[in-house]
């Protein structure tokens, strides 16, 4: 079934090495690590403890799912693992739910980017609604005309968003090697707090979830057998040192109290070791950076609904494509959802939004990243790695706390009638390109 529905899709419109590696680079540098500073900066060295045990969860998940891709070359991405260790229900629930917090996750970095843009067009803030939706249907019609484009689009914004990071790392020895001597925040003399690592970890999570994007992505992707496992991990180690150097600069090296109620950390870290007029220029890179993980996500939007449609789990219309190959149906209906919720939420105040959006998506994926560690070991592989992936997953799911939970839990639930009517209408299928029988 899986070979038939994908026989469209031709090489030459896959995704090669470079263009994953900026998927997962791409997604994982949106928004949220130009303001992560400002939340960081009272927690000090335990933040930066705080980094080094997120990355090494991370990258520790991340070699879960390139070793699960290595197993099971024929299965596609991490709902069809979860399906192979635990049956069609759980990696629905798991699949659903994770579509849901992509689009919504669309709707925070989409208001993200206007915000961000809105400080060289006011106008733009004037109208967030409407700015915001434009915005999701532009990158839609990009992603339209199939993987290669967004993956093109995608290599562009991530060569952009890369500069002020880069010009971070650049700054720091230029300013411990001026006359004037560089005022660092001391190591405290009690050592560090095991509460306040663990709370910085949780705020770190989030910049980095979207590393399992091109694992999400196999159907379009060549060789994905070599490829997605190279594109994680060298993407996931990658942005992980950028974060940790970088955001531990700025934290590290202005005065916490400045950072803590700075609403632009980085222009903020410029200005002080470079001059006013750089500074201006970090808005303009954060937009860039938002609109970029925007059009990756984009393309998860589509692709995991249609690769739930070739394991017999959604409508098999979701898996149908363009002669670009794209799946067409399930980018459009996810776009709209996400016009439908920019719309019902046009009331609130753009904080409000993008904290109830980042709080859905990060408790969502959680659960995906807890699940993925789980298969492994339920079918024996990695299983060291896989272990300490299931410890972070459960420990940093813990920490965000028993409400963000209980509503993802809650999503997971109400997708089941979409699930029983495909069921009702379509007969059970093994997940595609697996040889293994799934759990009943």
């Amino acid at each position: 079934m899986a070979e038939e529905m994908t026989a469209g899709i031709r090489p030459a419109q896959k995704l090669g090495l470079a263009m994953c590696v900026a998927l997962v680079m791409g997604n994982m540098i949106g928004s949220g690590v130009f303001l992560l500073p400002a939340s960081l900066a009272p927690f000090g060295w335990n933040g930066v403890a705080g980094w080094v045990i997120t990355i090494a969860g991370a990258l520790a998940l991340a070699v879960v799912l390139a070793r699960l891709t290595v197993a099971f070359p024929r299965a596609s991405g991490p709902t069809a693992f979860v399906q192979l260790a635990f049956g069609r229900i759980p990696s629905f629930m798991i699949g659903w739910a994770y579509w849901v917090s992509v689009w919504t996750a669309n709707v925070t970095l989409a208001v993200a980017a206007v915000s961000f843009l809105s400080l060289f067009a006011p106008a733009l803030g004037d109208h967030m609604a409407l700015s915001t939706l434009a915005l999701i249907w532009i990158v839609t019609a990009i992603n339209w005309r199939g993987a290669r484009a967004a993956g093109r689009f995608q290599i562009v914004t991530l060569l952009i968003k890369l500069i002020p990071l880069l010009t971070v790392i650049v700054l720091i020895p230029i300013a411990f090697g001026s006359e004037t001597p560089v005022v660092t925040t001391p190591f405290p003399a009690e050592g560090l707090s095991l509460t306040a690592v663990s709370g910085s970890a949780i705020l770190t999570l989030w910049a980095l979830l979207g590393f399992e994007s091109a694992s999400v992505a196999t159907d379009k992707v060549k060789d994905p057998v070599v490829t997605i496992p190279r594109a994680t991990i060298i993407g996931t180690l990658a942005t992980g040192i950028l974060y940790l150097i970088v955001c531990s600069a700025v934290a590290l090296m202005l005065p916490a109290d400045k950072v803590a109620t700075s609403d632009a950390p980085f222009a903020l870290f410029a200005e002080t070791y470079w001059g006013h007029g750089p500074a201006l220029f970090i808005a303009a890179f954060a937009a860039i950076s938002a609109i970029g993980a925007l059009n990756g996500f984009t393309l998860i939007q589509a692709e995991l609904p249609a690769t739930l449609a070739r394991q017999g789990l959604f409508p098999a219309w979701f898996a149908r494509t363009n002669r670009h190959g794209t799946p067409v149906a399930a980018l459009l209906i996810a776009s709209g959802l996400a016009t439908a919720c920019v719309v019902l939420n046009s009331n609130k105040s753009t904080a409000e939004m993008f904290t109830f959006m980042a709080i859905l998506s990060t408790s969502v994926t959680l659960w995906l990243y807890l699940s993925c560690a789980a298969a492994a070991l339920r079918l024996r592989v990695a299983i060291p790695v896989a272990l300490i992936g299931l410890a972070y997953s459960v420990w940093t799911l813990w920490g965000a706390g028993l409400n963000v939970s209980a509503m993802s839990l809650i999503l997971m639930v109400a997708g089941l009638p979409l699930y029983w009517w495909t069921r009702g209408s379509a007969p059970a299928s093994t997940p595609s390109g697996s040889e293994e029988t799934p759990v009943a």
